[in-house]
């Protein structure tokens, strides 16, 4: 899996979003997970879980930075995209047959066959749903790696000698990086650029400084995930699913 994580990675910051790893990630969790629509599951599942710890990462330092006197525009937006996620999430859980119909709805009616596919793995996700215990660890792992994200921000930003607070870049970072799932451009380039310097205005902090941080840390991480290209480049076929688990 670590191999996986790798590779995903590598394509995560040089397909549009950062998002392109997960196809690499479902085709090598199938063979352990017995399933793709397991393995898309718990991809879907480790998404999900780590957007909203991004959110409630971004809008809890949000709280924290008004109380300090932080200024910092926007920031109810954040908790309102936070409520919104989790009350889809919720709706999703609770009612996967009404959440079938309605994008069968919106696909015009056709495709009966993705709709059997859809229940399928809202079904799949129901079931995760029952281990609330699992899943609350799971949570707190994406806690814990989006406040690396922001320790690694951090240190890039003392290296460049940008006065960025800790509660400020406990609001940036998340928010950049929830920003850059959105499709629109090669590992959120420009979109990232403009969260930054966005907030970094509000901060009164100079937007110049706001690009180099922001383009700087994305270059060391495109740099660290070019491992995950050769590991591409010379693995052979998918990793094999160890003994006893069906392929």
């Amino acid at each position: 899996m670590t191999n996986s994580f790798l590779v995903a990675t590598f394509f995560n910051n040089f397909f549009p979003s950062n998002i392109g790893g997960d196809v690499v990630r479902v085709a090598d969790t199938a063979p352990y997970a017995g399933s793709k629509t397991v393995a898309t599951t718990i991809v879907l599942i480790d998404r999900v879980l780590g957007l909203i710890a991004l959110l409630a990462v971004a809008a809890g330092a949000s709280a924290l930075a008004t109380v300090a006197g932080i200024p910092l525009t926007g920031v109810g937006y954040i908790w309102i995209c936070l409520v919104g996620v989790l009350a889809a999430l919720l709706f999703v859980l609770r009612f996967p047959e009404h959440f079938a119909r309605i994008m069968h709805r919106a696909a015009g009616g056709r495709g009966e066959g993705i709709q059997a596919r859809l229940l399928n793995l809202l079904g799949a996700i129901a079931r995760f749903a029952e281990e609330p215990r699992r899943l609350a660890v799971a949570f707190a792992g994406a806690l814990a790696v989006q406040g690396l994200l922001v320790v690694f921000y951090m240190f890039a930003a003392l290296s460049l000698s940008v006065p960025l607070p800790l509660m400020a870049a406990s609001v940036v970072v998340p928010v950049s990086l929830a920003v850059q799932m959105v499709p629109v451009s090669i590992n959120g380039f420009g979109v990232r650029e403009a969260v930054f310097a966005f907030f970094f205005a509000s901060l009164g902090l100079n937007v110049g400084s706001a690009l180099t941080l922001s383009l700087g840390s994305a270059a060391l991480i495109m740099l660290f995930s070019l491992t995950g290209g050769a590991v591409f480049l010379l693995r052979r076929g998918r990793p094999s699913p160890p003994s006893g688990v069906k392929s």
